[in-house]
This record gives structure tokens, C-alpha cells and sequence, in this order.
């Protein structure tokens, strides 16, 4: 079966907006269910604390599944990587953080999804349905159960 096909990312949307909000999901290579942990939750919170200064991009909420992760993201400073930029960095750098700690055969899918935010209710409403994730696969049966999640940075408008 021949390679789905993707369109090339826009590096920049809407440049000039202020206070530009991501809702980003990236998923481990081949879905395999090594993310719900103490261990790998440490390691891409630790990536994703010291974002604002490695990359200019500050993380909001986060909650991370079995085989994926879901969070918020903003440029915090004029000179912060473009988007694409960013995540390849932070999927390098957890990479290899991963496999010294979970073992070589780690990586993340080749490919993230991505979506700008266009109010605060928006955010609100995409959070509400991100934290609901664990519940709805079964892991939990309340949101406030599931213990990989949280807030680094409050992002804002």
C-alpha cells in the first residue's frame, strides 16, 4: 500500500495575530502504549518546561495517553521557532530521552496535528474534550482520576 500523501504545513498562520493558541497532538510511532507512566510523563513535562527558553513556546495543559500526547502551545517571545520547528525539536530531544530511559526502540510518528485556537471558549471546549479523553478510552472514570495531566503555563489571549 503506497504512503498517504500530506500537504505541506503553512509556517506561519495568521503572523500577526497576538496570542496565537495550538491544540497539538502527537502519537508514538506505531501507537504503542508506552506513555501513560510516571517515568515517560517526567521526561516530556521536563521537555515541554524548558520549551519557553529551548524553543520560545510555552505549554499550557497537557494530558498525556497510552500511546499519545494532547497539549496547548503558544509562542512566548518574537524570536520562538515556527511551529513545525518546535515540535521537531521537542520530538527530538524526548526521543532521545525516551530511549535512555524506556529503551532504543522509541519514536514518535513522523507526522503531528495541529490546530489554532480562535477564542477562549474554544480553548475552554477543546480542554473540556481533551481531559475527557482517559474516560472515554476506558481508563478512568472520572476526569480528575487520571493522573497524567496538568497545566505548566496559563496560556491566554
Amino acid at each position: 500500500m503506497e504512503g498517504r500523501k500530506h500537504l505541506g504545513r503553512l509556517q506561519r498562520v495568521f503572523e500577526d495575530v497576538p496570542g496565537q493558541i495550538f491544540f497539538i497532538t502527537g502519537c508514538v510511532n506505531g501507537r504503542k502504549p508506552v506513555l501513560a507512566c510516571d517515568t515517560a510523563t517526567a521526561v516530556l513535562v521536563g521537555a515541554w518546561g524548558t520549551s519557553p527558553d529551548a524553543y520560545g513556546w510555552a505549554v499550557g495543559r497537557y494530558v498525556v495517553m497510552p500511546d499519545h500526547v494532547h497539549f496547548f502551545a503558544s509562542p512566548c517571545r518574537d524570536a520562538a521557532k515556527n511551529l513545525s520547528g518546535f515540535i521537531a525539536s521537542w520530538k527530538r530531544w524526548t526521543r532521545r530521552c525516551m530511549r535512555e530511559q524506556r529503551g532504543p526502540g522509541f519514536a514518535w510518528q513522523r507526522e503531528f496535528f495541529d490546530h489554532l485556537l480562535r477564542s477562549d471558549e474554544s480553548y475552554e471546549q477543546k480542554w473540556e474534550y481533551v481531559r475527557a479523553n482517559p474516560v472515554r478510552a476506558g481508563l478512568v472514570s472520572n476526569p480528575d482520576e487520571w493522573p497524567y495531566q496538568g497545566e505548566l503555563a496559563e496560556l491566554t489571549w
